[in-house]
């Protein structure tokens, strides 16, 4: 076991070359216990194993399947290995945390009767990335475009996350899931919470997630007729990926034939609030996409008059701020400028920040950002019980809507494509856009 973890670090490291006396002295830092998340035994082996190391600060990471998140912090405060009177404990939590609002309620109480919720961290891998932590910084930390970012500049926003990758060995969990909980409840949400909220008090955990809170809060219900009206679904038939054929949802092992569930959903939300009344916040998310990208774009008003009698080229509005956050992390604002020459015509043009190039090397990893802050106590990009259960009651009333519908097939999309036709009607039948596709 310590020479799989020292030939992990030796392939995964970002600086190279790797010292050996380092990963040497980390390997023979780690010990191992097996035992079955039931055995009451092997928690109160654990414990004596840390007090024999003298190992007064612990974090418990559940890597396991979420239906063994509340027997594991259940036998966790059976063993009294929740607190520890020399140091902290905290515990990490991976997603789905839960399926529903009801489950996810459930599961806040298990874990709220061993761990207070200071020492509870939902961990959301999407807002460790660069860009997703700098949006807080671009927005606030600049006067540019913060006077810019409301009702009266933006025309709409659209948040797009695209995924090249179909279910591969996970169709078991995603017939359970499909987008709507795989990527929307969680992801999606928290990118268009840190996109609309206001200026916390404060750079800290409780003022961020204060402000998170309340977008959640101020999202337009979804129910019945307006979430069929507002959301549109799909799933992908065999088509190609980076030149290899792949199978249709259908066709993939352990995926019912006559499913429903979605692998692309596109939604039009709305956040009801003095600084975004009225804007629409156009979301999607789909596997077998034609690339894997994740982007917000922010989509300014048009010109009140078109004083150009020109060829537009740039199209009617050309002001879009595009803040890419993988797998290239950077920010593009593209706006009109005058092409060169004789004939006068207006052509789109691009101002690029790129992370690497700019700072040097890759980006940390989310997790290894992620993990830090939790070793040093700083919760502020995770989310906290009340944004989980105002994330679950907005989704959960989407699901109830489909499962009233009781729809018994789902348009389909070519793999390797940008999505169904559909959802380019879905968008402009209602406001007249269309989807801006990523660079």
């Amino acid at each position: 076991m310590r020479d799989q973890l020292g030939q992990a670090i030796v392939e995964h490291a970002r600086s190279q070359p790797v010292s050996e006396e380092l990963v040497k002295r980390v390997s023979n830092q780690m010990h191992y216990i097996q035992s079955s998340f039931n055995d009451r035994a092997g928690y109160e082996s654990l414990g004596q194993k840390l007090e024999d190391l003298k190992i007064n600060n612990r974090l418990y990471y559940l890597a396991a399947p979420p239906e063994a998140y509340s027997t594991i912090i259940k036998h966790i405060g059976e063993a009294g290995l929740e607190k520890w009177r020399h140091g902290w404990t905290r515990v990490v939590v991976e997603k789905p945390y839960g399926n529903d609002l009801d489950s996810a309620i459930s599961l806040d109480e298990d874990i709220h009767t061993v761990f207070d919720e200071s020492q509870v961290y939902r961990i959301d891998h999407y807002l460790g990335k660069e860009t997703v932590q700098n949006i807080l910084v671009f927005r606030f930390a600049n006067g540019i475009f913060e006077p810019l970012w409301n009702r009266r500049s933006v025309d709409h926003v659209q948040i797009t996350v695209a995924e090249t990758m179909g279910v591969e060995n996970r169709a078991g969990y995603y017939e359970r899931s499909g987008v709507i909980r795989d990527m929307f409840q969680n992801h999606i949400l928290q990118l268009l919470t840190l996109t609309a909220m206001e200026a916390p008090v404060a750079f800290n955990a409780d003022s961020v997630r204060d402000e998170k809170l309340k977008i959640l809060r101020s999202l337009r219900p979804l129910r019945a007729s307006s979430a069929l009206e507002n959301t549109y679904r799909a799933q992908y038939v065999a088509g190609t990926i980076e030149g290899k054929r792949v199978l249709g949802y259908k066709d993939e092992p352990g995926v019912n034939p006559a499913s429903t569930t979605e692998t692309y959903l596109a939604a039009r939300l709305y956040v009801d609030n003095w600084r975004w009344a009225g804007v629409p916040f156009y979301v999607r998310s789909g596997k077998r996409l034609a690339r894997r990208v994740t982007e917000i774009a922010i989509h300014f008003n048009h010109v009140p008059l078109p004083l150009f009698g020109w060829k537009n080229l740039a199209g009617e509005a050309p002001n879009v701020l595009s803040l890419n956050l993988q797998p290239d992390e950077g920010i593009t604002l593209t706006f009109g400028a005058k092409a060169p020459g004789s004939i006068n015509q207006i052509a789109p043009v691009k101002m690029h920040f790129d992370y690497v190039k700019t700072f040097g090397g890759e980006p940390p990893e989310a997790y290894e950002r992620l993990l830090m802050d939790c070793l040093s106590g700083d919760a502020t990009l995770f989310t906290r019980t009340d944004e989980v259960q105002a994330a679950w009651s907005f989704t959960t009333n989407i699901i109830q809507s489909w499962s009233s519908s009781q729809t018994t097939h789902l348009p389909v999309y070519e793999a390797g494509t940008w999505g169904p036709i559909g959802a380019d009607d879905f968008m402009a039948k209602a406001d007249g856009h269309s989807w801006h596709v990523p660079d």
